[in-house]
C-alpha cells in the first residue's frame, strides 16, 4: 500500500518545530554527507532530532546526522537538514517529501539541496561541484514520485511544470560565487536511481547516453515537492568520484564519498555562504 500525508499531518509536524523555534525561516537547506560543520555554524540555533518531528523520514547513512537546525546563517533566517531520509532505507516518497512541506508551512520560499554524486560526464573530476541546471526522474519514470495520493491544493496544482525546476538566478548567483573564488565548477543534469547499490559499467553508459552528467540517489524526489510547493530551488552535487563504465573499471564505495567531501566541504561552504550574502538575491 503506497503511503501519503493528509494536511493534517503536515501542520502535525510543523507546529512540533514551532513550539521548539520561533523563527520564521525564508531558506531551507537539505545539507547531504559530510556538510555537518555548515550546519553546527548556524547562529542562535535550534537543534531538533527527526525523531522529535512526527512522520520524519529516518537518517541512518554514515554522514547523516539526523537532525533540524534553525537559525540565522548569513544574515538569513534558515531551516537546514543535517542529513536526509533516503528511498532505499525503506522510507516511501511521502516521507520524503514531507520535510520539504513541512519547510514551506513554516516560511521557507527558496529551497538549497546538496548531495554527493558519480561523475558521469567525462570532463567531471572528483572535488568539482555540479550546479544542477536539470534532471531525469528515473526514479519517477518507475512509478515512484512523491506527489502520489490526493493532491493538496495548499501546496501547489495536480500537474506541476518542472520546467526551470533549478532557478536560472540561483544558478547565475552560484556560477558567479564559484567563479570568484576559483572553485571548479559545471552546470549539469543529474540523475536520481534507488539504490542502494552503485552502478554497473553497462549502467554508467546507458546514463551518459540518455544526457545525465551526475548520478545520485536523492534530491530529485525533494525537489519535485520543493517546486509544486512554489519554492526556488538550487541543487548542488559534489562529484565524489569518476564513473568510466568500463568493465574492470575500480568500483565506487562510499568511503571515497566521504574522503571526496573534504575538497567539497569547504567549495559547497563557499558557493552556499555566497548565495546567501548575494545583493542579487535582495530580501530573500
Amino acid at each position: 500500500m503506497t503511503e501519503y500525508f493528509t494536511m493534517d499531518a503536515y501542520r502535525q509536524a510543523a507546529n512540533v518545530i514551532q513550539q521548539r523555534s520561533g523563527l520564521r525561516p525564508t531558506v531551507g537547506m537539505i545539507l547531504g554527507s559530510g556538510l555537518n560543520a555548515l550546519a553546527e555554524s548556524i547562529e542562535g540555533a535550534t537543534v531538533i532530532p527527526f525523531g522529535d518531528v512526527p512522520h520524519f523520514p529516518a537518517a541512518h547513512v554514515q554522514g547523516h546526522v539526523g537532525r533540524l537546525v534553525m537559525g540565522v546563517l548569513e544574515g538569513r533566517s534558515v531551516i537546514a537538514m543535517q542529513g536526509r531520509g533516503h528511498f532505499y532505507e525503506g522510507n516511501s516518497m511521502a516521507q520524503i517529501g514531507l520535510p520539504v512541506r513541512v519547510m514551506r508551512l513554516l516560511g521557507v520560499e527558496t529551497f538549497i539541496v546538496t548531495n554527493a554524486a558519480g561523475g558521469l560526464h567525462l570532463a567531471y573530476q572528483p572535488g568539482d561541484v555540479m550546479i544542477l541546471r536539470d534532471h531525469i526522474n528515473l526514479l519517477g519514470m518507475a512509478g515512484h514520485n512523491p506527489l502520489f495520493g490526493p493532491n493538496l491544493e495548499e501546496f501547489g496544482p495536480r500537474f506541476p511544470s518542472m520546467n526551470d525546476a533549478y532557478a536560472p538566478r540561483l544558478r547565475a548567483v552560484a556560477q558567479e560565487v564559484a567563479l570568484r573564488a576559483g572553485i571548479p565548477h559545471h552546470q549539469g543534469v543529474y540523475i536520481c536511481l534507488a539504490g542502494p547499490a552503485f552502478e554497473t559499467p553497462a549502467d554508467v553508459r546507458f546514463l551518459r547516453l540518455i544526457g545525465a552528467d551526475a548520478v545520485g540517489m536523492s534530491t530529485v524526489p525533494e525537489v519535485i515537492t520543493a517546486r509544486h510547493c512554489g519554492m526556488e530551488v538550487l541543487g548542488l552535487s559534489g562529484i565524489s568520484n569518476r564513473l568510466a563504465g568500463e568493465e574492470g573499471s575500480p568500483p565506487p564505495n562510499h568511503e571515497e564519498v566521504l574522503e571526496a567531501g573534504r575538497i567539497l566541504v569547504p567549495r559547497l561552504e563557499t558557493i552556499i555562504r555566497g548565495v546567501l550574502n548575494s545583493p542579487a538575491l535582495g530580501s530573500l
